[in-house]
């Protein structure tokens, strides 16, 4: 898996590049080699947001695209957050994809048994 982090109204250091990275080897290990995540970290400008550091993701995969956006005042809860939103995205794509082959195999063996 590609990863590509971008900052917006603020500067992506060494450690936050590093955080992302190890935040989202669990997913990269669950999908294509092919897919592209892309990181957006960015911080509101307005005082009057609590919450202004925000993480965004987009993961890219071979036929479904999964989003996340989360916002607190610190950047690594919001990039451990957004983590886990995307690993519950990709756990439930996979059992969805897992489901449908079974029941498409099963589906061929009852047609081709003889009534």
């Amino acid at each position: 898996m590609r990863i590509e982090v971008r900052g917006r109204n603020t500067e992506v250091t060494d450690e936050l590049r590093r955080h992302v990275e190890k935040r989202f080897a669990r997913i990269g290990k669950q999908v294509s080699e092919l897919a592209v995540l892309e990181v957006e970290l960015s911080e509101e400008r307005n005082p009057s947001i609590a919450d202004s550091k925000v993480a965004e993701a987009t993961l890219h995969l071979k036929r479904v695209t999964l989003r996340a956006r989360e916002a607190s005042p610190e950047m690594l809860h919001s990039i451990h957050e957004i983590a886990e939103d995307l690993r519950r995205q990709v756990k439930k794509h996979r059992d969805k994809r897992r489901k449908r082959h079974q029941t498409r195999r099963l589906m061929s063996r009852l047609r081709r048994r003889p009534a």
